[in-house]
């Protein structure tokens, strides 16, 4: 079968390698000039099922709320702009209702925890090493914060995830570096999450896709969709091509594709910041930086150990546009290192980054067969892609064979959002 894939992101390009795996004949059109080159190219990078949950929850609203106007929310509007979000926003307020949100996170966690088998196999078959490190603590600065870890802790039992709760001195134990004037009351430990580079794992899958037969075709914008029982696709330069079966895997894009067609997805850019900057050498001694990954509860920010390299990424904004990198969400993003690992890297060669997360404001992905005839969907990953890449990647690939995935998938389809 001759497969074409939209995207070269983490979820174009898993896809990409599982469809060949399985031996069909595939295509990948990427309108930029390599893999991982957009919302995949500077994320956090941790792989933490434990704690991949929609963000439309019971009680979101009243936090989103509480927090509008701090110079460190973790949820942000960027002024008028966000207006244009609003009916994106009234389907997530709806969502937020406890009968919407438990079967979301259900589905959210069982892919995500697939995802992660999926991950784990793959590099241990092909040997990759993508800077990945294990452990994964989620710092709580006061004993409220301990408490308001209550349901989640209790959630984390429920779903069986392996935890901990650590006390300081544990805490300080397995992250040395942290500042000694930091203050850390207790840590939430997933031992068996951890960070990766995400786009180092899409460089040595894009090779491994193409060692199989997979061929990429980058710089190569599409214009225009086809549907039919043989699809096709149009370039921007004017070329047509036809195929048995489209994925598409555009992130962001994909309404620009779909939307002509009648099918326009309530899917919208929540934008996420990183900086990543090297770590300091220190001579006869060990470095000042993470071991591994860290979440800063409070702030919701991520640090995360790449190599010899640190990674802080945060904040969710609605409105603006990508190439408006704003001051507040990356002062935060500084402070936050400054305060648990001061002096760690050096800033001065810190590279700032800002990423455009797909977002379903229901949370779940959605991956199988659109209305469309012959073009299939695997969207809307929002700030899990790296977490779910795998496990939607095995899943299209399986359901275009006709084979049942592994997991349940009811949830995840097309037709909840009517597409």
């Amino acid at each position: 079968m001759r497969v074409a894939v939209i995207g070269a992101g983490i979820v174009g390009v898993t896809t990409a390698h599982e469809l060949a795996a399985q031996g069909q004949e595939v295509t990948v059109f990427e309108r930029r000039a390599g893999v991982a080159a957009e919302t995949s190219f500077a994320n956090a990078g941790v792989v933490a099922p434990g704690y991949v949950t929609p963000w439309a929850a019971p009680g979101m609203p009243l936090k989103v709320l509480g927090q509008l106007f701090s110079r460190d929310a973790a949820v942000r509007f960027a002024g008028v702009s966000a207006l244009g979000q609003l009916p994106w926003m009234w389907r997530f307020l709806r969502a937020c209702r406890a009968g919407v949100h438990v079967p979301n996170r259900t589905a959210m966690q069982r892919l995500a925890h697939y995802s992660r088998e999926r991950m784990e196999e793959l590099a241990t078959r092909l040997d990759l090493d993508y800077e990945q490190r294990q452990g994964y603590m989620v710092l709580l600065r006061t004993p409220a914060d301990l408490q308001r870890a209550g349901p989640g802790l209790k959630l984390l039992k429920e779903l069986g995830v392996v935890h901990e709760v650590l006390d300081e001195a544990a805490v300080r134990r397995l992250e040395p570096a942290l500042a000694a004037t930091s203050r850390v009351h207790a840590a939430i430990r997933l031992p068996k999450d951890g960070v990766g580079n995400c786009r180092v794992f899409a460089h040595h899958l894009k090779n491994e896709a193409q060692r199989l037969g997979a061929r990429f075709a980058f710089d190569a914008e599409v214009a225009r969709l086809m549907p039919g029982e043989a699809p096709a696709l149009r370039l921007a330069g004017g070329e047509v091509r036809a195929f048995d079966r489209i994925v598409v895997c555009a992130g962001v894009e994909a309404n620009r594709l779909l939307a002509p067609l009648g099918l326009s997805l309530p899917l919208a850019p929540v934008y996420g910041y990183s900086i990543t900057a090297p770590l300091r050498e220190h001579d006869g001694g060990p470095d000042m930086g993470p071991r591994a990954a860290l979440m800063d509860e409070k702030y919701k920010v991520a640090i995360s150990r790449l190599g010899q390299r640190v990674r802080v990424a945060g904040s969710a904004e609605i409105g603006g546009d990508l190439g408006d990198l704003r001051r507040a969400p990356l002062a935060t993003l500084y402070r936050v290192l400054d305060e648990w690992f001061p002096g760690a890297a050096s800033m001065r060669e810190a590279q700032q980054w800002k990423g455009a997360r797909p977002m379903l404001p229901d949370g779940p992905p959605v991956i199988g067969a659109s209305r469309l005839p012959g073009i299939w969907l695997n969207l809307g990953h929002g700030s899990s892609g790296w977490a779910l890449s795998c496990g939607s990647a095995r899943i299209i690939a399986d359901l275009l064979r006709g084979q049942r995935p592994a997991i349940d998938v009811d949830r995840l389809a097309p037709a909840r959002l009517h597409a």
